[in-house]
C-alpha cells in the first residue's frame, strides 16, 4: 500500500441537472474550480449510458471490461476520487450502485451516464496530496499512483 496525506481544503454542494454526463460534468467542474483531488459522492437519478461491472476474467491482462448498458431510470449513490491524469487534468474515478424495480448494478461509470432529471454531488477537495493517475499498460487502466 502507498498513501498521500492531504488536508480538507472546500467543499461543493452542486446539482447535477437532466442529462449532465457523469463522471465528465463533474471532472470539467473540478477543472473550471481548480480543484486537482477530491472525493466525490454522489446521489440521485441515472438514465441511459453504460456501467463497467468487472472483467470477462479476473487474470486475463490487459483486462475485457463487461458492459451493461442502463435501461430506464435508476437511483444511484456512489463515490470517487479525482486526481490528475498524466497531462495534469481533473480526472473522476467513480463506482456506484445503481438501482431500478428491486434490482442493483454495481460497477464503474467510467463509460459515462446520464443524470435523470438531478443528480445531487458533494465535492471535497483535498489539499497537498501527491497522487496522479497513469497509464499502467499491463492492465491499460490509469491507476492511481502516490508520489
Amino acid at each position: 500500500m502507498k498513501a498521500s496525506q492531504g488536508s480538507l481544503g472546500r467543499v461543493f454542494i452542486i446539482r447535477l441537472e437532466d442529462g449532465d454526463r457523469v463522471p465528465t460534468c463533474l471532472e470539467d467542474f473540478a477543472r473550471t474550480q481548480q480543484i486537482s483531488h477530491a472525493q466525490v459522492v454522489l446521489i440521485g437519478g441515472i438514465e441511459g449510458g453504460q456501467v463497467v461491472v468487472g472483467p470477462r476474467q479476473s487474470r486475463e491482462y490487459p483486462p475485457e471490461p463487461v458492459l451493461i448498458p442502463l435501461d430506464g431510470a435508476h437511483e444511484v449513490a456512489g463515490v470517487g476520487i479525482i486526481a490528475p491524469g498524466e497531462d495534469g487534468t481533473p480526472k473522476l474515478h467513480i463506482h456506484a450502485a445503481l438501482g431500478r424495480m428491486g434490482k442493483t448494478t454495481t460497477g464503474c461509470l467510467r463509460p459515462g451516464v446520464n443524470t435523470w432529471i438531478v443528480g445531487e454531488a458533494v465535492m471535497y477537495e483535498i489539499l497537498g496530496a501527491k497522487a496522479v493517475r497513469r497509464f499502467d499498460e499491463a492492465t491499460k487502466f490509469n491507476l492511481l499512483q502516490t508520489e
